[in-house]
């Protein structure tokens, strides 16, 4: 899904310029902190905008360590502007840099210097060197304090290809007048073709700049500028820097550019081998935390998920424990059900059998007249009529005393079976016990 402008936070401006504006911004999917540049295409030409569309298809292909990060680009077509979404660089660029020296009247170390001078000419092998990988060569044009900055560990990353331009050829070269004056190669002022070259003039007086805290060739106008720049003429470094650096700034400064080191004779200058080879140590490792990286997702995913799995065991675990509970407590219950059940049945039967022993018993009815005789001071009274109320009570049940005995502990266990199932509704029938 492409990304939109609703996607990001700006939280504050840069810069801005002719183009446009830079504006830091926040990734708000994960809260990571990057800029865009913000340009207006619909007031440019067809030629400007296919400089425009080279740009960008540029940067999504220059992948280095040295170089700013491309991340996303976003076009909105009703504000007729492009977004490039890049990295954020937290120290801020060279020039920024320079300037605080001046104000605090201090010069920058030397160390710092040929470490700048390392990654930035890492970079450009990055850009110049592309052809040997199948690709086209890549000119910056536009080397200069302002485009280099520095992360949150002084690290070097060049950034704003903006007049960037690409070369098919190894022999082609470029004629367009373009640049920063101060920084412009004598073949460029000249209206000549240019090469790779170009920009090694650039990072000479890049250096120089950081060394002397001004540009090699200043003027108040752009002729004289163009004057001294064709003459050459420039005065030696501070004499704080070694003869080295300033043989070294002195043959990138040439005014014949095939006399100019290239890039690779640079990094295999001994001035700054150390340097190298650490960078390439960085590399290394980077290199081999990407790899890292990739598999350190996998892991991740598989530690979630043989956390979940634990912890649904551990769920069926305690569920199984308090079904087998449940289960215990049916069976408790089951069991005191039957017992009660038994005795109940056992009662029954032992009710049933008296009875009917009672009813073939031919002495029921001698009891009867014994006990009715009981009494001989006294009248028989007559009514009309049977009434229940002139009976006596076994008479008026047909029962006998051990059978009483029976049935009341019956009744016993029918009430039990209440008071438990219903304790509430049985409370008051305690007294009948």
């Amino acid at each position: 899904m492409p990304s939109r402008t609703e996607d990001y936070e700006v939280l504050s401006t840069i810069g801005s310029g002719s183009y446009g504006k830079c504006q830091k911004i926040r990734r708000k999917s994960d809260g990571k902190i990057l800029v865009w540049k913000e340009l207006d295409y619909g007031t440019m030409a067809e030629v400007e905008k296919q400089m425009l569309v080279s740009e960008v298809n540029l940067l999504r292909e220059l992948r280095h360590p040295n170089i700013v990060r491309y991340y996303d680009r976003i076009i909105d077509r009703t504000n007729t502007t492009l977004y490039i979404v890049m990295e954020f660089c937290e120290g801020g660029d060279l020039a920024t840099l320079i300037t605080k020296c001046i104000k605090e009247r201090r010069y920058l170390e030397e160390e710092f210097i040929l470490c700048v001078m390392t990654q930035v000419s890492l970079a450009l092998k990055e850009c110049h060197g592309r052809k040997n990988d199948g690709g086209s060569t890549v000119l910056h044009r536009d080397l200069k304090p302002a485009n280099i900055f520095l992360d949150a560990k002084q690290n070097v990353k060049l950034g704003d290809f903006g007049l960037a331009r690409i070369l098919r050829h190894e022999t082609s070269f470029a004629k367009t007048f373009v640049g920063t004056p101060y920084y412009m190669s004598p073949e460029q002022m000249n209206h000549m073709s240019y090469n790779e070259k170009s920009d090694i003039w650039s990072l000479g007086c890049l250096l120089y700049e950081l060394c002397a805290l001004s540009p090699p060739f200043t003027a108040y106008n752009q002729e004289e500028l163009a004057e001294k720049i064709t003459e050459g003429k420039f005065r030696r470094i501070p004499y704080r820097y070694s003869d080295e650096l300033n043989t070294l700034l002195s043959r990138m400064l040439h005014l014949k550019d095939y006399l100019r080191p290239s890039v690779e004779s640079i990094l295999q200058s001994s001035l700054i081998s150390t340097h190298v080879a650490r960078e390439q140590k960085k590399a290394q490792a980077k290199q081999q935390r990407g790899s890292c990286d990739l598999e350190q997702p996998k892991l991740v995913e598989l530690k979630l998920k043989e956390q979940a799995l634990r912890q649904r065991e551990q769920d069926l675990k305690e569920r199984e424990e308090r079904l087998e509970q449940k289960e215990q407590k049916l069976c408790i219950r089951e069991r005191i059900a039957n017992e009660k059940l038994a005795r109940a049945e056992s009662l029954m039967k032992s009710y049933n059998m008296m009875r009917q022993q009672r009813a073939h018993s031919p002495l029921f009815t001698e009891d009867r007249d014994k006990r009715e005789n009981t009494s001989p001071g006294k009248k028989k009274v007559h009514f009309a009529g049977d009434n229940k109320e002139n009976t006596w009570p076994e008479q008026r049940v047909g029962i006998r005393p051990q059978e009483h005995v029976l049935i009341t502990k019956l009744h016993a266990v029918n009430i039990g079976d209440v008071e438990r199932n219903y304790p509430l509704k049985c409370r008051p029938m305690l007294g009948l016990r």
